[in-house]
């Protein structure tokens, strides 16, 4: 497995080989990823750079689409609709999103309008809940489309280590959606 950074940390995995390489330099992308059988962009900044993220995307998007790569784009919450205002996105939702982080949700907004406007990528972008942080793998999640899920207790939550099993998921038995999301199974 290849690991693409521009500043890429050593592995200690064997698996795992890390590459440097620079977004913008779509030359460098297109090497990177040829003979790749998927692409993983997992790409947010703090504080948010809309450009950076959208251009970042579309460079990968172009050079999976040159050599016929499946791309997963792990996203932001933001580009779902709220839960209680189906007219409205989490990214304008303050009960999801705090002011502070608006602009980081806005700009998965973005990301999103990316992928759709790329018709020749074959592209699927995961929207993982209002929280994401590191916890316990289960295995569990519950799936959805276009819409912040949550669980019994009214929490927008999963664990990374569930993320990734999700994403995993995607890779392996793609789902028919093009842009969908996760949340951790109720217990």
């Amino acid at each position: 497995m290849l690991a693409l950074s521009r500043k890429p940390p050593a592995s200690d995995d064997p698996e795992v080989t890390p590459v440097a390489v620079d977004a913008a330099d779509r030359c460098a992308v297109q090497e990177a990823l040829t003979g790749a059988d998927a692409v993983v962009v997992t790409v947010r900044t703090f504080p948010a750079d809309q450009g950076f993220l959208v251009g970042a995307t579309r460079t990968v998007l172009d050079a999976a689409a040159r050599l016929g790569i499946r791309v997963l784009v792990v996203g932001g919450a933001g580009a779902l609709r709220s839960p209680g205002d189906r007219e409205l996105l989490v990214a304008d939702d303050l009960a999801y999103v705090p002011e502070e982080h608006r602009a980081v949700a806005i700009a998965g907004v973005a990301q999103l309008r990316a992928c759709r406007a790329h018709t020749d990528a074959d592209w699927v972008y995961l929207s993982p809940p209002a929280v994401l942080e590191p916890g316990e793998r289960t295995g569990g999640y519950r799936r959805g489309t276009g819409t912040l899920l949550t669980d019994a207790r009214g929490r927008s939550w999963i664990s990374a280590e569930d993320l990734a099993v999700a994403v995993l998921d995607e890779l392996e038995r793609p789902g028919a959606e093009r842009h969908f999301t996760v949340v951790s199974a109720d217990r």
